[in-house]
């Protein structure tokens, strides 16, 4: 069975379309590291080493996919380019299977219980809002009723363009004026959302990164006025990231995962950087599943996360 057995031919391009600045970037810089090279000695090493740190893949997960290639190169040192592509894919490939990371065929599949409560936190300018439509649409299209809820209720903006992509999507957005407690927010959200059956729901909460303390009792206290009504909630915490930071990335990842219990994680913006290795890194770095990457500004350009699509797009179906 092929690695794009449930995956279709229109994602294939998607996926390989929004990762080709980082192919490029990553293969440019390999071939350069191993031109005129007949084996795989220390020279080459340690430029592929400053390869994977300058494609933002982060310094301890490049030391770690080093050691691993160091291994294999021991036991067969005359390796050409091609060769040495196919241990690096066969490598971050084993990495982020070891690392938690989560395939799922479709959007319907995560959905254990209903309603089923994902709570999505991250600094503003990432993308979070727009996620959280784009996954409303998913959802809808899979065939659930969602509810969003608009809890940043610090920033007008984010209100309406949740607003925005509930109108476009077709869902309900329960909203409050602007300040507004962002608990009291969720409350409503939620109770509306059970009142009326509905399947999912996903709460917008503020992207501001002030201090972790505050961070961490804002997001408490949500957690605990919507366990008032459905126990047990949120089902996930969403971490949304903008891929083409680099290590901006790694450092909010830090800091959220410090404020709070984030269950998943989505990358955006991947389309329009050479930083997709970002993702290899955040992935290892803090053993929490990439969920979702963005891949564009369509509609459609949200896809769940397969660790073998994207090793296979990264590099190629001849590596």
């Amino acid at each position: 069975m092929g690695f794009f057995s449930f995956f279709s031919k229109e994602k294939k391009e998607t996926l390989d379309k929004g990762l080709s600045k980082t192919k490029e970037s990553v293969f440019g810089k390999i071939a350069r590291a191993v031109a005129g090279k007949s084996k795989v000695d220390d020279e080459v090493l340690d430029n592929l080493e400053e390869v994977l740190i300058t494609s933002d893949v982060g310094v301890e997960t490049t030391l770690k996919i080093i050691e691993r290639i160091e291994k294999r190169v021991a036991v067969d040192k005359y390796m050409n380019a091609t060769e040495l592509n196919r241990i690096l894919r066969d490598e971050i490939a084993a990495l982020l299977t070891e690392n938690n990371t989560m395939d799922l065929d479709d959007f319907d599949a995560p959905i254990a219980k209903k309603p089923y409560v994902i709570m999505v936190v991250g600094v503003n300018g990432v993308g979070k809002t727009t996620t959280i439509g784009k996954l409303a649409y998913q959802f809808k299209k899979a065939g659930k009723s969602v509810y969003l809820g608009a809890a940043d209720t610090f920033r007008a903006a984010a209100v309406e363009q949740l607003m925005i992509w509930g109108e476009r999507v077709g869902v309900p957005v329960i909203k409050q004026k602007m300040g507004a407690d962002p608990a009291s927010v969720a409350f409503d959200t939620l109770s509306s959302a059970v009142a009326n059956g509905a399947d999912v729901v996903i709460i917008d909460t503020a992207g501001r990164l002030h201090n972790k303390v505050g961070l961490m009792n804002e997001l408490t206290k949500i957690k605990n006025v919507m366990r008032k009504v459905v126990p047990d909630t949120p089902n996930e915490v969403l971490l949304v990231l903008d891929g083409s930071t680099g290590q901006n990335a790694f450092e909010q990842a830090k800091q959220f995962t410090l404020a709070t219990e984030v269950t998943a994680m989505a990358v955006t913006k991947l389309d329009g950087t050479a930083k997709g290795g970002v993702v290899i890194g955040i992935s290892d770095q803090f053993k929490i599943p990439v969920k979702y990457i963005g891949l564009g500004e369509g509609i459609e350009d949200l896809q769940l996360f397969r660790k073998k699509e994207f090793v296979e797009s990264l590099f190629g179906d001849n590596a």
